[in-house]
């Protein structure tokens, strides 16, 4: 088996691959190639556990999926993504659970709605590559994106309810609501305590290599533990990954150089193996399904064809029809906010009133108001809805956590599982390329907004950088002489013009004997990098504060913060080949 796994690792890594050299959908051509792979009679049946493949592949990828995700944009999204990550999964659970029940009733109604709470989460894996590949706007790929990082919990929660009702445990209504609020207030709470510890190992530890290890274990910890205290282990990754995500730029730029590879490593090997699982394990499916009666095997034949048109279907009438609700019910709150606002008398009045009852400001609702999806947006976010490895994995785990559900009634299930997962990558992973371009989705706006901002953040970033260069010039006038002055203001100008630090470093090299005034010392380069470092400790905190206030796309920051590490690893790198204080 370990060989087995190996070889399969290898395969899909290879695949995969290729279909980022060519900019072909990676999940959707390993699936596909593993399908096909299977057929080979020399090609031995790959098993794995179930609840064992949950336990190992989703915390890193939803902890990698959560560091990515801007936090800012996902609060703003938070009620789009709040409706498709809960109630979108609720009632596909209970359309797959209606029509299964109807089309083979040896289900059982807890067994039929085991089936829709398997296939009900979609998994952004393959969709977000292709929406970052064609360039969706930031509004759609923060909905897509958040849906999946809410999505898995509430499936997972619906499945071990109707799980334990199989099993022969009596659940009402109001417990498996229970069940559910205690998942998500204990699996936040866990990861929120597990990001913050986390963090300020972080913010403490200057070793890159013991931090990026911690990151790769508290994940599985904050999973582990969240779920043995009956919360939910997918919303305690998630917090975890979105806290550590929002801090991650006050860390060491180290730090955060060595883990992003890292991370991406890990997701194009976790998401390879799943989808090449996903095609190697479909003919054992069909075989085991092909043991039962012929009347069986057309119902389920029936039963899958149905299931996935349920799946397709659901998705896109919930996406228009809550998208409207959703945007009638925030006019009318925002219609609220405005008139409490306009009808306090004065700026001291509104300002009392608002120690009692707090009355939002104009910049406060536009931060709270979700953003506008059009109907194009809206079409897009309908087709992405791809399954993936929690519908693989949960499906697999059926005869471990329902031992006494009928065995044929178990391979309907999993039949179906697969059906759905495939086709779901097949009709939707082909099509949505087409789709995005067709439709032109784009957001011309998007860019305007960020140069608008990148422009306000370099006014105020060279406010900020004249005031520190004034002290720094006082002080290098002391340990320099006044000589050095006009070597100073070289030096400035080129700070302030964004040089590069090769090209600072040219200047700074030239002429540092000849300004130097006799009985004072020449400024060496780690003077200079001194400087240089102070600079770019201005940038990050205004940039950081700008994002703090609502001013700044947290994307964009993370741009300028990837920009200011490159320029923080070349002086680093620079000082250590000239022994860090040779002559600038």
């Amino acid at each position: 088996m370990d060989t087995e796994i190996f070889y399969v690792l290898v395969g899909a890594v290879a695949v995969a691959a290729v279909a980022r050299w060519r900019g072909w959908p990676a999940p959707l051509l390993v699936t596909v190639v593993a399908l096909a792979v299977s057929y080979i009679p020399a090609v031995p049946d790959l098993e794995i556990d179930g609840e064992l493949l949950l336990n190992l592949v989703l915390p890193p990828l939803l902890y990698s999926a959560a560091l990515d995700v801007s936090f800012v944009n996902f609060r703003q999204s938070l009620p789009q993504i709040r409706r498709l990550g809960i109630w979108l999964v609720l009632l596909t659970a209970l359309a797959v659970g209606a029509v299964a029940f109807v089309i083979m009733p040896s289900l059982t109604l807890p067994g039929a709605l085991l089936l829709g709470a398997i296939v009900a989460p979609p998994d952004a894996v393959s969709a977000a590559s292709i929406g970052r590949r064609l360039g969706l706007p930031r509004r759609i790929m923060t909905v897509i994106s958040g849906e999946s990082l809410i999505n898995d919990a509430t499936s997972l929660t619906l499945f071990r309810v109707f799980a334990a009702i199989l099993a022969g445990a009596t659940v009402t209504v109001l417990q498996g609501v229970g069940q559910f609020l205690l998942a998500v207030i204990v699996g936040v709470a866990v990861g929120l305590l597990f990001g913050v510890l986390l963090n300020l190992i972080r913010l403490r530890l200057a070793d890159p290599v013991v931090v990026g290890t911690f990151g790769l274990l508290v994940p599985f910890g904050a999973y582990g533990i969240a779920e043995h205290l009956r919360g939910s282990g997918v919303l305690a990754v998630v917090a975890m990954g979105l806290y550590v995500g929002y801090q991650a730029p006050r860390t060491s730029y180290a730090t955060r150089q060595q883990e992003r590879p890292v991370w991406l490593s890990i997701d194009l090997l976790l998401e390879s193996f799943v989808f090449a699982l996903i095609g190697l394990q479909l003919p054992g499916v069909i075989t085991e399904l092909a043991t039962g009666s012929e009347s069986v095997i057309l119902q389920t034949i029936l039963l899958s064809i149905a299931v996935l048109a349920v799946v397709l279907l659901v998705r896109p009438v919930f996406v228009f029809a809550s998208y409207a609700w959703g945007q009638w019910s925030q006019t009318r709150r925002v219609a609220r906010w405005r008139a409490r606002m306009t009808a306090l008398p004065d700026d001291d009045a509104r300002r009392r009133v608002r120690r009692g009852a707090p009355v939002p400001t104009e910049g406060q609702i536009r931060m709270r108001m979700e953003p506008v999806l059009s109907r194009q947006d809206r079409v897009v976010v309908s087709w992405a809805g791809m399954r993936g490895v929690v519908t693989l994995a949960t499906a697999a785990a059926i005869a471990d956590v329902a031992p006494g559900f009928p065995e044929s009634a178990a391979h309907a299930i999993v039949f179906v599982a697969f059906v759905v997962t495939v086709g779901t990558l097949l009709l939707q992973g082909l099509t949505l390329p087409v789709l995005i371009r067709r439709l032109a989705v784009a957001d011309a706006d998007e860019k305007v907004d960020d140069a608008r901002e990148l422009d306000a953040v370099r006014a105020r970033t060279n406010e900020e950088g004249r005031a520190y260069l004034a002290a720094k010039r006082e002080e290098w006038e002391e340990r320099f002489g006044a000589g050095f002055s006009d070597r100073f203001d070289r030096l400035a100008r080129s700070l302030t013009r964004l040089e590069t630090d090769s090209e600072r470093a040219q200047d700074a090299e030239l002429g540092a004997t000849r300004d130097s005034d006799p009985g004072h010392p020449a400024p060496n380069y780690a003077d200079f990098a001194s400087l240089s470092r102070g600079w770019l400790q201005v940038r990050r905190r205004v940039v950081l504060e700008e994002r703090d206030a609502g001013n700044l796309n947290e994307e964009v920051m993370r741009e300028l913060i990837v920009a200011m590490d490159a320029e923080e690893l070349a002086l680093d790198t620079r000082g250590g080949l000239r022994g860090g204080d040779s002559r600038a």
